[in-house]
Order: structure tokens, then sequence, then C-alpha cells
């Protein structure tokens, strides 16, 4: 059986206690304790006053100021200075600051105590501009090392944006904002990246328990005997292989005023993906199976900071969790399982896990007043081949919804494409035996899937993101970091804020 959280000795969720330790604020000034100073300079016009070198000078050094391009320049006693290029100046949009931050963030490395000048970011406004500049010097720092015995990240402890006097609120509410985002980020990095030999169903939804209660968030944790009691036999099929039991971790925020809107989130939980019985190939994609539940933490992350971003809507979760293994007990293909609600689905391939506890999630999702349900998972194969790593598809019954999440994703530089929701593909799903099939033809894979989910969530105004290939970042590069991406959380934030009624 696997090591449980409390056998291992530490937190799936160190980011949560890092976060304490820094400090994020805006001042007219560079403070004292600054050891790193972040220069944004353009690609063209005169250079900042505060770098000391002229345009000529930096050419000759190879600093051509195009965004995520650096310079270090050590400044005898005092801090260092660090030319970070922005690029034209006209053309700085907030995605091309928050990786310019990120670049000055590794070439700071290191240094803890930094700080940064907002002066010179071209036309965004002091608060974008803060909130951008937060979440890439944080996220670029960001590394999981707790299972190393010598632990090679270096946190920022304190990062100052210094801002004219008369833009230092506007800045401070940015960072705060981009602090909170940075957070959900790292949350669900640590999540997913936590082996599945320290991460269970059941120690997330302790986990989840414990971030609920600091959080301010309602909680509910259903185990196998309530699950077998409301019928969810896409979660228990899935489970009946593993020696680990299921959970289903239901979460709600509710806002302290007058709700605008309810949401619902579906997350897929496979805390492990085997394949079960139609058994993955020993691959590296095999090996990185730990983040297929990259959508349950996703939710999860997002959920604990919608009360700092103050969030006028009441969202609520569903986390459907649980390892994906081959045994004597497991799933065979041919199978026929039952869902909640009644629907009888033939299990043609084990691997085709994730619709089915998603399905039970998305019908006891439509039994609760909401005005749109949105589910997000690490899927198919098919959509990373169609979009590859660093696009998500999105698809969905809704235009409005999915306009709504097509918003949150460039807001967020999280993207999304949308795949369309073709009923022609419809008929792959029929089974001769059951209600449906659990996996269409060779072909469109990605579109069969969501058409399976779409089967579940009768005429609520419902997407689906699909973040097969997001999920993972094969090294750093602006913002990301290698390993478990934590690609949906601020994505989903910043929708769950804006969220209105399609």
């Amino acid at each position: 059986m696997a090591t449980t959280v409390a056998d291992a000795g530490f937190s799936p969720t160190p980011s949560v206690e890092r976060r304490a330790g820094v400090s994020i604020g805006a001042a007219p000034q560079v403070p004292k304790s600054a050891s790193v100073v972040g220069v944004p300079v353009a690609a063209r016009g005169a250079t900042p006053e505060a770098l000391g070198m002229a345009r000529r000078r930096l050419g000759t050094v190879g600093f051509d100021a195009m965004v995520g391009s650096t310079l270090a320049l050590p400044s005898g006693d005092g801090p260092i200075h660090v030319g970070v290029g922005i690029g034209e100046a006209s053309e700085l949009d907030v995605a091309g600051l928050r990786n310019a931050a990120a670049a000055f963030a590794r070439a700071a490395h290191p240094h803890a105590r930094l700080a940064f000048l907002l002066d010179g970011v071209g036309t965004l406004a002091p608060d974008e501009a803060a909130q951008a500049v937060v979440e890439g010097v944080l996220l670029a720092r960001y590394r999981y090392d707790v299972l190393r015995r010598q632990p090679k990240r270096s946190d920022v402890t304190r990062l100052t944006l210094v801002v004219d006097a008369e833009h230092k609120r506007g800045a401070a509410s940015g960072a705060q904002r981009g602090r909170a985002f940075a957070a959900a980020t790292q949350l669900a990095r640590d999540l997913a990246n936590t082996p599945h030999s320290h991460l269970t169903a059941s120690s997330l939804a302790e986990a989840a328990t414990s971030l609920a209660a600091d959080r301010g968030l309602d909680i509910e944790v259903f185990d196998k005997d309530a699950l077998v009691e409301m019928g969810c036999g896409g979660l228990l099929g899935v489970n009946q292989g593993s020696a680990e039991p299921p959970r289903m971790i239901k979460l709600t925020y509710t806002p302290s005023g007058e709700p605008t809107g309810r949401l619902a989130l579906v997350g897929k939980g496979i805390m492990y993906d085997s394949g079960g019985i139609a058994l993955k190939p020993g691959d590296e994609v095999h090996a990185q199976m730990k983040n297929d539940m990259s959508g349950a933490a996703a939710i999860l992350a997002a959920m604990t900071e919608l009360a700092d971003l103050g969030c006028t809507n009441v969202v609520t979760g569903y986390l459907m969790c649980t390892d994906n293994m081959p045994s004597g007990t497991a799933m065979a293909l041919g199978d026929v399982i039952t869902m909640r609600g009644g629907t009888t689905v033939e299990v043609i391939n084990t691997d085709a896990e994730g619709r089915l506890v998603m399905a039970d999630a998305l019908v006891l999702a439509t039994e609760e007043p909401t005005d749109a349900i949105v589910d997000i998972a690490t899927l198919t194969g098919a959509c990373m081949r169609a979009l590859g790593t660093q696009v998500a598809g999105v698809i969905g019954n809704d235009q409005d919804l999915v306009e709504q999440i097509r918003a949150a994703a460039d807001a967020t530089d999280e993207p999304v494409w949308q795949l369309p929701l073709e009923q022609r593909y419809r008929k792959e799903l029929d089974s001769t035996v059951a209600d449906l099939k659990n996996l269409g033809g060779a072909n469109a894979g990605a579109i069969t899937a969501a058409l399976f989910l779409a089967e579940f969530v009768g005429d609520v105004p419902w997407a689906h993101i699909d973040i097969a290939g997001t999920a993972q970042s094969g090294g750093d590069a602006g913002w990301h970091t290698a390993g478990c991406s934590g690609f949906g959380a601020r994505l989903l934030a910043e929708l769950a804020v804006h969220f209105t009624a399609p």
C-alpha cells in the first residue's frame, strides 16, 4: 500500500507554508534591504537612468532588450541592477511583462530580497503591471524539492514594486492579486508533482480538509460506502482494481454578500493512471501519470484563493479521486457499469477512465442549483496531439460560457483553443449492450470524449477543458518551470471571479 502523507513526514503543500514567509508590497523607493533591482529596458529610446549605461554600450555586451533578455550589472556596495528586456514598449502586454519578470527572477537567483521598477513598462496600468510582475517572479522561482535531501530552491522572501506615490495604491492592489494567482498555481504544482507513493485519494482529502478550514471553504468528503449509496458507479468502477479507497471531495465557496451567480467545477482526480487492465506502455508518459489528478488540483487550488480575490459567485467543486490500477478485481474490457443517474456504460477501454469518474460528478452538479458547469481534466492524448503541450482544448454546449473561458485564458496566459462538439461523431459512442460506450473510434478522440461527458449534463450550460498536453512542462520557459505546470488554477480563478450566468 502506498505511503501516506503522515507516514512520509512532510506536507504535500509546501508552497502554502512558504507563502507566509513572503513579503510583497509597493514603495516609492528601492528599499535598503533589496539586494537585486530589476530595471525594465525597452528596445528603443533612452535607457533608464537607474541602469547607468547607454544603449550603444548595452549592444556591445549582447543585450538586445527583447522580452526574456537580462543583463546583471554589479554596482559597488549597492544592490545589483538587472536590465530586463521588455521589447517594444508600445506593444508590451501583461503576458510579455509576466515573462520579463520571470526572466528577472532567474537572473536574480539566488537572491531573496528583490525590487522591480514599474516605471517604463509601456502603457500598462500600475495594477496590471504589478500583478504581472508578482506572478512572473514567484512562479519562475517555484521548485518542487520536498523529497530532496539537499533542496535546490531559492525562495523570494521580499518583493518590492517601486512606483510613483500616486500609483502606489493601485500597484499594491495588483501585487496582492498577483500573489493570490501565483499561490493558486504553486499549490496546484505542489499537488500534481507529489508522487503517487506520497499522495493518495485519502491523503488528498486530508490536505483539502486542512486547506478548506484555513481558507473558509465548506467541505464534504465521501468515502466508498457513501459513493455506493449515491450510485457513483463510474468512480467505484475505476477504483475496483486499487488497494487505495476512492474519495469524492466536494468543496463550496460562498461569498459574504448576496451571490451574483453559481458555478460548478468538476475535476478529474486520478492519483495515478496505470491504464488499468489496458495497461499503458512503460514510457516517459506513463512515468508522468502522477499528474493525472491535475484537474482536481487546479480546482482545489483556485478555490483556496477566491475569498482573497473577492469572488461574488457561489462556486462548488467536485474532485473525483482514485487510482486506476490493474489487479484481479479491476474492471475488465467489456464490463458494464451504472453511473449516477442510471445511465449504463460499456467499458471498451479501462484507460478511458477519466470520463467515467467525472460523469458521476456532472450528474451530481446538475442535481443542485447551478448556472453552469465547467470540467477540467488531463483527458485525451488526442487533444495533446492536436494542440501540443502549450494549448488546452475547450469544448462546450454553450458558446457564452466558452467565451468566458477563452477570456479567462487570455487574461492568465493559459491558452485554450475551441474544438467543436460535433454531433456527427455521437453514434461512435453507441453500445450494443448498454446506453453508451466509454470510447469512440480511432479518430477525433478529444471530441468523442467531450460528447460522452455531454450526455451527463442535460440542458445545463457546460464546458470541458482538456489539459492533457498542458499539465506538464518540459523545462523552464517564461513563468513556467520544469515538471507539473499547475495549468488551469489561475484560469479557473479568473473565470470564477468574473463569471456571469450564460
